[in-house]
């Protein structure tokens, strides 16, 4: 690349600066005057090169060519005599004559430029001077008209075009505009006519601008249909609650709505044809990435307005033809997201109290397993039969409970949740049927069951399987006869419920062992619904941390915003035999330990809480312990040993053993009469 110096920053200069610029492989390395105020100067400046009043500091350094644009003759000779022998120096009137060829040259491309510019044009273009002879004519004329180029240029406009207005322009010099013509060739235009004058008022011709007809109409209607849309669009876009704002390809503002100023505190005037960065008060502008990248962004959190407003921001580009016009941007105020937020969360809190809770909305699955399960319950919701709701414990199947009821036509009466997983059976009974008193000696009273208030809602019986073989007995009694009798009293009661009921035991087996009513099994059976553990969808787990931080947020303050991707591989690695519900109490436990401040859930933050974390493997002394039987006979196994020695470390003593082991008596009585475990002394 030629380094050149330039001395003198008059005319000459400026010429010399615009012919150069235009030039890759030749650098301006400094212009130089001893006018520190010289319009050449400050040319240069603008095009961003070195200037001063000094030369002699530059002759040492890497120049290749002076240019010497000043007439003083002593500056010629000290510039000749100082200059490095590689240099080559040029007077000022070798500089003039370079640069006339350069404009002249220059004027040349510009002209084949223009033409090739009017004949890209879909309108027809003829050019006549001030003696109506042709001088220029398009393509697009050429072609309307039907006759070559070569053959009109020079020639009196007339003698090819007879009825234009051409002549008649020229002698009033006013424009005539859209004038209806007919061409030789029968074709009809619409034309405009328009003089041309130069700075001096002088005439030097005329132009005629021409389409054709049918072209015009099309034109007009659809500038009328767009006309109609520009209406519908501008009524959208001024009246929306939505921020909007919209810059050019340049990320210059252009448009934003009421909305927009109110939100940024910032009115249009602030930020029309302004840089899109304008209105930002901390971050980076989406507008310019849009623009940049062609592509959408979504969700960018940023400080906007001199109210520094937190805000999420959506932009996307305005492609029109494969070509980025601009981009346009929306703007959500977070503090109102978070309002409706709490307002949603709050209105849904309020519905689930006063309607039996969840809906089929709340339950997070879209694993296939989950998929069939919510099918198969909206249909039992439809119908009036019992449904009978299978798996694991904390797999959520009071959840699928509340959504069936909520879903079904009693949703508007009462739903009853009822654990059957009671201490005392003859306390659940009376909760159950209600009481009653008809003792002549005192006064009648009666307490309303379970049963009596669902009337003409559902009854949910979480653990069914638990019951024990007499209260099954009333149960099935119940389904039969659709009434119940209230302890101590003799009159049956009439009811109209629905029966939901779920499990998480083998009834079959349970049948085998004589544990539960075949009857009752095959009433209650009619609608099964199998709900999976969660280690069989962790296809559903991210969702289901995400909702559960969410509400996790709310209950207790936090402000958790994203979690890690290796937390989810991690908690994908443990086996979940608390499912869902373990999986809830994990991740509360862990936000419960963070500092309020943390946005970010971690690794570190969940894995105290998991005892297992790599695969679900049992304590050395369980190992190699499998000979042959099915899951459920090594679990019985396992679970009658645990039951024996705890017995026997308590002294056969049944509250302090259903206590450590975190069970009900009941259930421990049932659990003993299941293994034949003689029950040692009652306590």
């Amino acid at each position: 690349m030629k380094r050149i110096l330039i001395i003198g920053a008059g005319e000459l200069c400026q010429r010399v600066i615009k012919q150069l610029d235009t030039m890759s492989h030749i650098a301006v390395a400094a212009v130089i005057d001893l006018n520190p105020n010289a319009n050449g100067l400050k040319l240069a400046k603008d095009f961003g090169f070195e200037t001063g009043t000094e030369w002699g500091v530059w002759l040492n350094r890497d120049i290749h060519i002076i240019l010497d644009t000043t007439d003083d003759q002593s500056i010629n000779k000290e510039l000749k005599k100082l200059k490095q022998e590689s240099t080559v120096y040029l007077s000022k009137q070798v500089v003039n004559v370079i640069v006339e060829m350069l404009e002249d040259k220059s004027k040349e491309q510009s002209k084949s430029d223009w033409n090739l510019i009017l004949d890209s044009l879909p309108e027809g273009m003829v050019v006549v001077d001030a003696h109506e002879t042709v001088t220029f004519m398009n393509k697009k004329a050429e072609r309307m008209i039907g006759i070559e180029k070569n053959k009109m240029i020079e020639q009196p406009i007339q003698k090819t075009i007879q009825q234009t207005r051409l002549p008649q322009v020229l002698r009033t010099r006013k424009q005539e505009s859209n004038q209806k013509m007919t061409l030789e060739n029968g074709k009809k235009t619409i034309t405009t006519t328009i003089p041309i004058i130069d700075g001096e008022h002088k005439l030097k011709g005329a132009l005629s601008v021409i389409r054709e007809l049918h072209d015009v109409v099309e034109l007009a209607d659809q500038v009328s249909g767009l006309k109609e849309v520009k209406k519908i669009l501008d009524a959208i876009f001024y009246s929306s609650d939505e921020a909007i704002s919209v810059v050019d390809e340049n990320g210059v503002g252009i448009m934003v709505n009421p909305a927009y100023t109110r939100l940024t505190g910032l009115n249009s005037k602030e930020i029309i044809g302004k840089p899109a960065s304008v209105d930002i008060y901390e971050g980076t502008s989406m507008h310019l990435q849009v623009l940049k990248t062609r592509r959408p962004v979504k969700g960018v959190k940023m400080k906007v307005g001199p109210m520094k407003k937190d805000v999420l921001v959506n932009v996307a580009p305005i492609i029109v033809d494969g070509k980025i016009k601009g981009s346009v941007a929306i703007l959500q105020d977070v503090s109102q997201i978070q309002g409706l937020t709490g307002d949603l969360r709050r209105a849904r809190q309020i519905i689930r109290n006063l309607e039996g809770k969840f809906t089929f909305d709340d339950i997070i699955g879209t694993s296939n397993e989950m998929k069939l399960a919510l099918e198969q319950a909206r249909v039992g919701a439809k119908n009036p039969s019992t449904v009978l709701l299978r798996g694991e414990s904390g797999a959520g199947k009071e959840l699928f409970a509340y959504a069936i009821h909520n879903e079904s036509d009693r949703r508007h009466n009462k739903f009853i949740h009822v654990n059957c997983v009671t201490a005392d059976e003859k306390i659940l009974e009376r909760e159950l049927f209600g009481y009653e008193n008809e003792d002549p000696s005192i006064d009648y009273f009666y307490e309303t069951g379970y049963f009596e208030k669902a009337n003409k809602g559902s009854i949910f019986l979480d653990e069914i399987g638990l019951l024990s073989i007499e209260m099954q007995a009333k149960l099935l009694h119940v389904l039969k006869q659709d009434e119940i009798t209230r302890v101590g009293g003799l009159k049956p009661v009439r009811i109209d419920i629905r029966i939901i009921t779920a499990t998480s035991i083998n009834l079959e087996k349970a049948i085998m062992n004589g544990e539960f009513l075949e009857e009752l099994y095959y009433r209650l059976n009619r609608l099964p619904i199998f709900i999976p553990p969660l280690r069989e969808r962790f296809i559903d787990l991210e969702e289901l941390v995400q909702d559960i931080t969410l509400n996790t947020n709310e209950k207790y303050g936090r402000i958790v915003q994203t979690i890690d991707k290796d937390v989810y591989d991690f908690l994908k690695q443990y086996h979940w035999p608390g499912n869902v519900r373990e999986l809830e109490n994990v991740i509360a436990r862990a936000m419960i330990g963070m500092n309020k401040e943390e946005k970010r859930m971690q690794r570190k933050h969940i894995s105290p809480f998991i005892n297992d974390t790599n695969q679900p493997s049992f304590p050395k002394q369980f190992k190699n312990i499998w000979n042959g039987q099915t899951l459920q006979q090594s679990i019985d196994i396992h679970e009658e040993k645990v039951i024996r020695e705890a017995l026997e470390t308590h002294g056969y003593n049944k509250t302090k053993t259903a206590q450590a082991l975190g069970v009900s008596i009941r259930n421990l009585y049932y659990k003993m009469d299941k293994y034949n475990i003689a029950k040692g002394s009652v306590q």
